[in-house]
């Protein structure tokens, strides 16, 4: 199965993100990360879905989204032509007798520290999808207590904006 990025400028008024994720629940399409933000424009939102699945899968959503009035443009982020992102916070045991390891750890993979109690550490960073999969899968044998993660954004490379890109199922 693969994974899709979808970058969608969409109105930015109430309800907005309440009918484009009812368009993927009533089709049975899961969301693998879903994360909405205000642009340069007050007027319009950014979302950057990310859904697992085929070819014929992306066309639907694409055409369906399409569809919605508030869905001003609709453009598939591909890999080699744009920048991901994700931030995670993460709260790690860290006991004296540990906390020089997960330190060390933090260096390698550039996180930061933001938080500091006796027996815990809350652990930033930012990177692409994959840096941080692989950054909790160091960490986690210490001990994850809590994790939360922004889910991906993205945004075309060079001089491309979604703004001046023509709509993806126009290029179908």
């Amino acid at each position: 199965m693969e994974k899709y990025t979808i970058t969608a400028l969409v109105a930015n008024k109430s309800g907005v993100l309440t009918r484009v994720s009812g368009l993927f629940a009533r089709r049975g399409f899961n969301i693998e990360s879903l994360c909405v933000c205000a642009t340069e424009d007050k007027h319009l939102s950014r979302m950057t879905i990310v859904l697992g699945g085929d070819e014929y899968i992306l066309s639907q959503m694409t055409k369906q989204l399409d569809k919605l009035i508030d869905v001003k443009k609709i453009a598939l982020a591909e890999e080699a032509d744009s920048i991901y992102r994700e931030l995670l916070l993460m709260k790690v045991s860290a006991p004296a007798e540990k906390r020089s390891e997960i330190i060390e750890i933090k260096e390698i993979y550039k996180a930061k520290i933001v938080d500091l109690s006796p027996e815990t550490l809350i652990l930033e960073i930012t990177g692409e999808p994959s840096k941080l999969d692989a950054f909790v899968k160091v960490v986690e044998p210490y001990g994850i207590l809590e994790l939360a993660r922004t889910g991906t954004i993205a945004l075309a490379r060079g001089e491309k904006c979604l703004n001046d890109l023509v709509d993806y199922n126009e290029s179908i």
